[in-house]
């Protein structure tokens, strides 16, 4: 019998079938079939601008903004900012913003380039609202953009996208048991889940090690944007670059500890999206130095 505090490694994953070994034994249930993941694409666009970030780290605005507007046209098909925005969300949406607020929080500047370019595209003021904090921060909200800044974590491994909708849980501290695997389960929440339209990365000047005070040592200018609506496949994406950065600095792999396994249980679990690099399509724009791919 395993002892009730066994920490989940990713050799849980990949002995066996996932629902027996993971839905069965550590999660004590099993994903029903009824709620496989939905049809998401794949895609990931990164932007990047190597003038969006002074030598002084300053953000430039305008060209934040520019970058946001070619991500959207990206990731959606459209031919401009506001055909891009309307496949996403309504204008009678009430949409909330959901950035990082610590450890590596996303840059002002980012939010309130989404802010106007939703205004731009015809969303009402009072149609856009911050959703941060417990339960209450979504409950309102009929669609919401996830605004998280690239980061590793000293709890989740990597605390990016799957970490951001932590506090939704009303009780963040059960989230971080076995290793962070159930952030997946935050977005599947009946006032959460399907609401996520869009996921912006803020990877201008990301962390690739954990904390829990961010170490300047391990923050650099990337001086990009990471964009799709499949949670799990932008998460894969990130998790790259923080596992290849950390490599070039050591000069040899520098694993995550603890292992970032959110992010493979979000797609095996959970069913948010997919996990496999090889399944996930990224298209790159801009400055192509050192993009960690």
């Amino acid at each position: 019998m395993k002892d009730k505090n066994h920490v989940i490694t990713r050799r849980d994953f990949i002995r066996g079938t996932i629902g027996a070994t993971i839905g069965a034994s550590i999660f004590g249930f099993k994903w029903p079939e009824a709620e496989a993941k939905e049809l998401r694409s794949s895609l990931v666009t990164i932007v990047r601008n190597k003038n969006a970030m002074d030598s002084s780290k300053d953000v430039d605005s305008a060209i934040v903004k520019k970058m946001l507007e070619q991500a959207l046209i990206k990731v959606t098909g459209r031919k401009n900012p506001k055909d891009a925005w309307l496949s996403l969300v309504k204008p009678d949406d009430m949409i909330g913003l959901v950035p990082t607020d610590h450890l590596n929080p996303t840059h002002e500047e980012v939010v309130e380039a989404v802010k106007s370019s939703l205004m731009d595209a015809g969303i009402p003021r009072k149609r856009i609202t911050p959703a941060q904090g417990g339960p209450d921060g979504p409950r309102e909200c009929t669609a919401l953009i996830a605004l998280p800044a690239l980061k590793a974590h000293w709890l989740t491994g990597i605390g990016t996208v799957l970490k951001d909708y932590i506090m939704f849980s009303g009780s963040p501290s059960q989230y971080h048991k076995s290793n962070s695997a159930k952030l997946g389960e935050i977005w599947n929440l009946p006032f959460v889940k399907g609401k996520t339209k869009l996921v912006l990365v803020d990877a201008l000047y990301p962390l690739c090690d954990k904390g829990p005070q961010p170490d300047p040592r391990y923050k650099w200018a990337y001086n990009g944007l990471i964009a799709g609506t499949d949670p799990v496949a932008v998460e894969t994406v990130c998790l790259k670059i923080i596992t290849e950065k950390r490599k070039a600095i050591r000069g040899e792999p520098w694993p995550l500890s603890p292992p970032p396994i959110c992010v493979e249980a979000a797609d095996k679990v959970y069913g948010l999206g997919t996990s496999n690099m090889g399944e996930i399509k990224i298209e790159h724009y801009g400055w192509d130095k050192d993009l960690l791919l």
